[in-house]
């Protein structure tokens, strides 16, 4: 009767029977089989923040130097938990360069060499003048 009321399976009303409250609850379990310690798992995100490696080369590190044992999806578990999967989001940010602030009177010269045409003899160019300041 509870099922057809508020349009949900038997099974699910058998599971809400024994709650105290019926808000939506996750179905993965708060502690994930991991084979990392705490520490071995605070050593590799400090790792991951030095070195910068890709996912492969990483596990390669991590199962050489921190646990044998150690599997991709739970390194990238690790990282995810941590804030650090993505790996380009941990490379620095290099500021946009400016240009620099010259002062009026600097000029630059740049030579353009021109194509010699068929019924020329010399060479011609083309010298292009700019003022830093103004442009």
């Amino acid at each position: 009767m509870l099922a057809g009321r508020y349009g949900v399976t038997l099974e699910m009303i058998y599971r809400w029977r024994g709650r105290t409250s019926f808000e939506v609850r996750t179905h993965t379990g708060n502690d994930l089989a991991t084979t990392l310690t705490r520490t071995q798992e605070a050593a590799a995100v400090e790792l991951r923040r030095v070195l910068l490696l890709p996912w492969d080369d990483f596990l390669a590190v991590a199962r050489e130097f921190l646990n044998s044992e150690v599997s991709r999806s739970g390194l990238e578990r690790c990282f995810r938990r941590r804030g650090f999967s993505n790996l380009n989001a941990l490379r620095p940010k290099t500021p946009a360069k400016t240009h620099n602030t010259y002062e009026p009177g600097f000029v630059h010269v740049d030579i353009k060499y021109l194509p010699q045409m068929a019924d020329e003899t010399t060479r011609r160019y083309l010298f292009v003048a700019i003022d830093r300041a103004t442009r």
